[in-house]
């Protein structure tokens, strides 16, 4: 099997060369693309190019527009990013008969009330990058092209910086910290995620009629400030050095630190479909994280 991944360098994009790799032969490109090939997504017809010269069986997109704030500043970037570009690989890859997985996002809904959203639940994005999202995945289901549309939230690695980094850093700085409480999701794995995606990938080509979209996060759930609580308490238990102790973390409401973008305050979703139809289990968030904090500084 051929396989084209797309944003390599991502947080998820860099797990999946991992997990992808025994399937076949990998064809791995960023923005900067490789020698005749387009990996840049301001270029819908460049990628789409790239994706025939490629001719794969498989096409993994994990590339995307994911700063929030400044897609409100620039709009047109995050739609050919998220959006114009997703729908011509899909259309590519519907002409190739190529499965095609793409990622999206809790930002998809308007985060209103308590309830986990399933994925036949009402959307309505609050941002630019909610949108765009939106945007993206109604191309890749008009393209008819099989596909699987993973939507997740929350994502970190132990490579590169994630929001468990900063609050350490920040709490080797500072005596108290001030974390928004009022946005609740579950912080998920992009090792996780990219596993999730070969398990299910590999059902839904011996069985097509599980292509669709599904919700993949991690169990569980906390706010961003319990998420801080949770990464402070474990690098004192592990001897890091940091000042702040973990009843110094103060909450906050989002009406406290004004963004550009819109968050949405219920970040929940169901992963009912996903374990019925894969026969998955998702771990809990804590042992995700506590994972990515021993690999990143034990």
């Amino acid at each position: 099997m051929k396989i084209l991944l797309l944003g390599k360098s991502g947080q998820v994009g860099w797990e999946l060369q991992r997990a992808l790799s025994p399937l076949g032969e990998l064809v791995a490109l960023d923005h900067e693309g490789a020698p005749g090939l387009c990996g840049d997504f301001r270029e819908p017809a460049g990628v789409a190019a790239a994706v025939r010269s490629v001719r794969p069986d498989l096409i993994v997109n994990a590339a995307a527009h994911t700063a929030v704030d400044k897609a409100e500043s620039e709009p047109e970037v995050a739609q050919a990013i998220n959006a114009a570009t997703p729908g011509a690989i899909a259309r590519e890859a519907a002409a190739l008969g190529a499965w095609l997985v793409h990622y999206s996002t809790d930002y998809v809904f308007d985060g209103s009330g308590q309830a986990p959203r399933d994925e036949d639940a009402p959307t309505g994005p609050l941002s630019v990058y909610g949108r765009t999202k939106l945007e993206g995945e109604e191309a890749i289901r008009a393209s008819g092209c099989r596909h699987l549309i993973l939507r997740t939230s929350w994502v970190y690695a132990a490579r590169g910086g994630n929001f468990a980094k900063t609050m350490l850093r920040l709490a080797a700085e500072r005596e108290r910290l001030t974390v928004i409480d009022d946005q609740i999701g579950a912080p998920t794995g992009a090792d996780f995620l990219a596993d999730v995606s070969v398990h299910a990938l590999r059902a839904a080509m011996a069985q097509p009629g599980l292509a669709g979209t599904y919700h993949a996060v991690a169990a569980g759930e906390t706010s961003w400030h319990g998420y801080a609580r949770f990464v402070i308490e474990w690098a004192r238990a592990h001897g890091l050095p940091v000042k702040v102790a973990p009843e110094a973390v103060a909450p906050i409401p989002t009406s406290a630190y004004p963004t550009p973008a819109r968050r949405p305050l219920n970040s929940r979703l169901s992963t009912r479909k996903l374990q019925d139809a894969f026969g998955l289990t998702p771990p809990p968030w804590q042992q995700g994280v506590e994972r990515m904090l021993t690999e990143a500084f034990a």
